[in-house]
């Protein structure tokens, strides 16, 4: 027996438990949720009852470097699939920026990164997944079986149709090392303007391979381009004592390994490391070996959402604040309006800036319609700010913000719309009918239920 055929029989027998625990769950009476050590939701939902164990469906089952396929079980994070299909000179078309994303996650939830200018959306990227349904039962969706209409409508419903528990996904042949090269700009028309004509140069092909941006601040922006190179006369290292977004700025050019290119956000969560220290060398240096990754400063966080004493010690001596942690889309043309609104409005900085294009004008994903003719640019921002409104007033502002600039909102996060909103940008008519088909006793919470829910 191949190792690969091993590893096949192992899913079946991981699949074969959860199917019996799901069942079980259903018999008595219990909502479906997943059991699992990692997620990258920042939404604080009490949760209860419970839970379907998938912790150990985290396996690449087999790479196909030949036909530039990987099959994987769906709670397998990001990192473990990169460590894998490197080995055969390949990578995921599209990989989301931090390692502990998982890529059940990314198919149910919305995940881009800078190569989405030339290959959409994860999820556009996955030919096949089995998905678990409410009732205990599986089944395999594809874009052309008789499940396709749960193929395209089951990204951005965070759960509420059924899990993934394998699926299959596109890969691409990579080289060793990343050159990265930096342009400045102190205009935003400017820079959103050359990342415009950057991505449809190199749309389907060309040397430039990733392109993502960062703002300083309003005027201090920066775009950089990443290709593929076979060679690097030198390769610099930023998941210790230097910080990549720190040396954007002061850079024009840069080398990285494929490996540390995929990952250069992850070592300092973008720039959110700030809200533990790591920005301080010291503690950097003290400390760092253990807490620079995204894994880390999670188990972090969760420690801190949970705490009592944590909580009063916010209420007695800090002034109130919002959290204000999005991801948003508009089209390139309203983004130097975004742009503006943002630093004028909501003033967090830095900001991430990374363009997106589905990759095929065909395919109808029915719960993330982006305009298959236009380039987007998405906007990361996640912070915490003082503020004396409210509760929500930041993020309602932006929620406005981006529907009037017909764009799109990830719902990872808190989400303030009424449900009439919702159903506003979401086709409410067609969720229901695919709900009906595949979750007809309403095993699975509702999707504006699940994702604006206390």
């Amino acid at each position: 027996m191949t190792d690969s055929e091993q590893r096949q029989n192992h899913y079946q027998t991981r699949k074969k438990r959860v199917i019996a625990e799901a069942q079980a769950l259903v018999a008595a009476g219990y909502k479906l949720a997943l059991g699992k050590k990692t997620s990258n939701l920042f939404r604080n939902r009490k949760s209860s009852g419970p839970k379907i164990d998938v912790s150990d469906l985290n396996h690449v089952l087999r790479v196909d470097a030949e036909n530039l396929i990987v099959e994987v079980e769906g709670m397998t994070p990001f990192a473990t699939l990169v460590t894998e299909t490197l080995k055969y000179g390949c990578l995921p078309t599209v990989v989301p920026e931090l390692k502990s994303i998982t890529v059940g996650g990314a198919l149910t939830g919305v995940a881009i990164e800078s190569s989405s200018f030339r290959y959409g959306l994860v999820h556009e990227t996955i030919v096949e997944s089995e998905i678990l349904l409410s009732d205990g039962s599986v089944i395999i969706c594809t874009a052309d079986n008789e499940h396709r209409d749960l193929f395209f409508s089951f990204p951005n419903t965070y759960g509420s149709l059924g899990y993934a528990l394998k699926v299959k996904m596109r890969l691409i042949r990579v080289k060793p090392f990343v050159k990265l090269t930096h342009i400045h700009f102190n205009s935003a028309k400017d820079l959103f303007a050359k990342m415009n004509e950057i991505c449809l140069a190199n749309r389907t092909q060309g040397s430039i391979a990733y392109v993502d941006a960062m703002a300083l601040d309003e005027t201090n922006l920066h775009l950089t381009l990443g290709e593929f190179v076979d060679t690097a006369p030198y390769v610099s290292n930023y998941k210790f004592m230097k910080m990549y977004y720190r040396s954007i700025a002061g850079r024009d050019e840069d080398y990285l390994s494929a490996s540390d290119y995929i990952w250069r956000w992850d070592t300092d969560w973008f720039w959110c490391s700030k809200n533990f220290g790591m920005q301080y060398p010291w503690l950097r240096f003290l400390v760092g070996k253990w807490l620079l990754t995204s894994v880390s400063y999670w188990k972090v966080m969760r420690f801190a959402r949970n705490s009592k004493m944590v909580g009063l010690l916010e209420k007695w001596f800090s002034n109130p604040k919002e959290t204000v942690i999005q991801d948003i889309e508009v089209p390139v043309e309203n983004a130097e309006t975004f742009h503006h609104f943002f630093h004028q409005k909501i003033k967090i900085k830095p900001v991430w800036m990374c363009p997106v294009r589905t990759l095929n004008h065909e395919a109808k994903y029915h719960f993330y319609p982006l305009d298959h003719a236009k380039l987007f640019v998405n906007f990361g921002f996640w912070e915490a700010i003082e503020s004396d409104q409210e509760p929500g007033y930041y993020n309602r502002l932006i929620e406005t913000e981006v529907s009037r600039l017909a764009g799109h909102k990830s719902l990872y996060s808190d989400v303030y719309y009424t449900e009439q909103q919702f159903w506003q940008f979401y086709d409410k008519a067609h969720y229901q009918q695919i709900k009906a088909k595949y979750d007809p006793k309403g095993g699975l919470r509702e999707w504006y239920q699940k994702v604006t829910g206390k």
